[in-house]
């Protein structure tokens, strides 16, 4: 494991040095600064060193862990883009609309996560884009697969199709439940409480195979 220098002793009255940290360590601060100055800022406004100093490292370690602004991007939409594929991807086929509905519950009430705004939110920038839609396919692709969805097999179209619309439909009923809106009764629905509309849109989207 590699680590970033140590640093010297302080003398009386200096300050203390900051705590050496591991690569490891230095690269998650990394992406939680960036994930929050994207979803907040959007991509093109944000700069390197605005991460960098939001992180508390320096900017060139950027360079070192992911190459450059628009790796450091893709390494936080492929962090949501896992989010995503534990809900929908990591569950039987059965258990898709509660897991659904717990992941919505723990978003809570106080706004969208960093992920799902990086998800929702455009760039202005043709490659991270491509990258959003990237995630986004594949999220839609695994939740098709747990309900029989197989590529180039007849009718697997319109599975795909169904799929991206309860993903969307998962989306928007957290976007309806966030600080900036808080539609009632949704944004003070339980998890029990949208396990069963979920399941009958979801059942109703991509019927158990």
């Amino acid at each position: 494991m590699t680590a970033e220098p140590p640093v010297t002793p302080a003398t009386a009255g200096e300050p203390a040095p900051r705590r050496r940290r591991d690569a490891t360590e230095t690269r998650q601060l990394l992406l939680d600064a960036a994930r929050q100055r994207f979803a907040r800022d959007g991509y093109a406004a944000t700069t390197v060193r605005d991460i960098a100093d939001d992180a508390g490292v320096n900017v060139a370690l950027i360079s070192r862990y992911f190459s450059s602004k628009e790796g450091l991007f893709e390494a936080c939409l492929r962090a949501a883009g896992d989010e995503l594929h534990r809900t929908a991807g990591q569950t039987p086929a059965e258990r898709v609309p509660e897991a659904i509905a717990r992941h919505i519950a723990d978003l809570g009430t106080a706004g969208l996560s960093s992920q799902l705004t990086l998800l929702l939110r455009s760039s202005g920038d043709a490659g991270a884009d491509e990258i959003r839609r990237g995630v986004l396919s594949r999220a839609s692709e695994q939740l098709a697969a747990a309900r029989g969805w197989r590529p180039g097999e007849p009718g697997s179209e319109k599975i795909l199709l169904r799929a991206q619309m309860a993903l969307a439909a998962g989306i928007g009923v957290a976007v309806l439940r966030s600080s900036s809106i808080q539609l009632e009764p949704l944004s003070a629905a339980t998890e029990q409480d949208l396990v069963g509309p979920l399941r009958e849109l979801v059942d109703a989207l991509l019927p158990p195979h």
